[in-house]
């Protein structure tokens, strides 16, 4: 027998490793899944009937596609669709190309599925460095931004339902949710609605800058302080909790810097993040929009053992569940595939999807510490959290000023690390209880003391 792979023409950029092999493991299972999706468009599932290019998935993984692929010229190619489908229909579809389907005759704006139209063009300039990326679809995302801003209300929360058979999908596949009604996921649809808005906002803003178009940056960067108030005002409560008590609702509000102007209830929500995820017994409680940011919030607000405890947690629903069920790709749902091995009974199940591969992000920038703090990688920062399960790590990716790598290992209560820093680049090197140090190009060998 012979098996053949085959996606559009992408070259490799980055790569991870680590001395546990279920997420060396788990990491392979994002690659399949990512090459087997990427073929001529970003599909969600390269074995069902339905093989869409559904806007959402590709919204949470795009960090994730931008380190392990160059996808400059796939992604760019695509967003290009997306604007010809926009000008065409009024909004951003939640696939794209958009073919009327069933009780799909006309798309609507869904919230996360729309924001790929933000979020995208500017992962790709952050891994480029190139404002022409954001030229392109510069015209992408003031249409995405200002249909959008048409459908709040006076507080500047995303209320308006979508008048078509699903309606918003909010943190879809949540894995409380009944197996036949995805849609009802436990955080408010509104919350991540409005979530994920104000992060276009400022993203918007920030493209409209980098332009020089003095007037729309002002006026995204507004129109985003608006939507936080709102937000805050609505589904945060005094003590500190939101009204949705959930992983996803403290995640998005973390991750998204939805809090930062509100210290005390950033705390406290970073504190009642790890809190659920101590009381989940070390269980994933997201769907596709709060998972990839829940370990990032964790991390972010000061709970790494918490997000270690996800990571590694191979009881369901967890990513190392499905890599001890035997998984070779991203499942769907969490629990595609149940222990006893039936099928998830649910009418919609598939056992390659890369939305929950989104965690290969925390992967690169958390475990083996690689990440970028400036665009195009011109300034990078080299950041392991060290866990005491693992004694060695290590990634790489492929920036526009060369490879930069990082490997670490730990013995003895010291911490060996080799960093290698491209011509024209300069790293930190932050450590927890260590001052950062700042490094340029070479390669660089350091030991401390854990």
């Amino acid at each position: 027998m012979e098996c053949r792979v085959y996606h559009s023409v992408m070259e490799r950029a980055g790569e991870f490793f680590c001395s546990n092999e279920l997420l060396n493991k788990l990491h392979s299972n994002v690659v399949c899944s990512m090459r087997s999706n990427f073929v001529s468009i970003p599909t969600d599932c390269p074995q069902r009937d339905e093989r869409l290019g559904w806007t959402g998935d590709i919204c949470l993984f795009a960090p994730t596609a931008a380190y392990l692929y160059d996808t400059q010229g796939f992604l760019g190619s695509w967003l290009r669709d997306v604007r010809n489908e926009q000008i065409k229909w009024g909004t951003v579809p939640f696939y794209v190309p958009f073919v009327p389907l069933g009780g799909w005759a006309h798309p609507k704006a869904i919230s996360t599925w729309g924001d790929s139209a933000v979020n995208v063009p500017w992962v790709l300039y952050m891994d480029s460095g190139d404002p022409q990326v954001l030229a392109d679809s510069y015209d992408l995302v003031c249409g995405w931004i200002d249909e959008v801003s048409g459908y709040l209300s006076e507080d500047g929360v995303w209320d308006r339902r979508p008048d078509y058979i699903l309606g918003q999908l909010g943190d879809w596949l949540d894995p409380t949710a009944p197996p036949d009604d995805p849609t009802q996921a436990m955080t408010e649809k509104e919350l991540v609605a409005t979530a994920f808005f104000a992060r276009s906002c400022a993203q918007a803003a920030r493209v409209a800058q980098i332009l020089g178009h003095a007037d729309d940056a002002e006026r995204f960067a507004a129109l985003r302080d608006h939507v936080t108030a709102g937000y805050i005002a609505r589904f945060t409560n005094l003590d500190g909790t939101m009204t949705s008590d959930t992983q996803c609702a403290y995640a998005l509000s973390i991750a998204f810097g939805l809090l930062d102007g509100e210290p005390v209830r950033r705390i406290k929500a970073g504190n009642r993040l790890a809190e659920l995820v101590r009381e989940s017994g070390g269980k994933v409680s997201t769907g596709f929009a709060g998972t990839p940011f829940v370990l990032p919030a964790l991390s972010a607000t000061g709970h790494d053992q918490e997000a270690y405890d996800l990571l590694l947690s191979t009881q369901c629903p967890s990513w190392l569940y499905q890599v001890k069920m035997g998984a070779t790709t991203m499942w769907e749902r969490w629990d595609s595939m149940r222990e006893d091995g039936s099928l998830n009974p649910g009418g919609m199940t598939s056992f390659n999807h890369y939305a929950l591969g989104s965690v290969a992000e925390w992967l690169h920038s958390h475990v083996g510490g690689l990440e970028a703090i400036e665009p195009g990688w011109k300034r990078f920062r080299v950041s392991p959290r060290v866990y005491a399960a693992l004694d060695h790590a290590g990634t790489s990716h492929i920036t526009p000023y060369g490879k930069a790598t990082v490997s670490w290992m730990t013995a003895a209560g010291k911490l060996d690390l080799e960093v290698t820093v491209p011509v024209g680049a300069s790293v930190v090197v932050d450590l927890p209880d260590h001052e950062p140090v700042e490094l340029g190009a070479g390669t660089h060998h350091l030991t401390m003391a854990l």
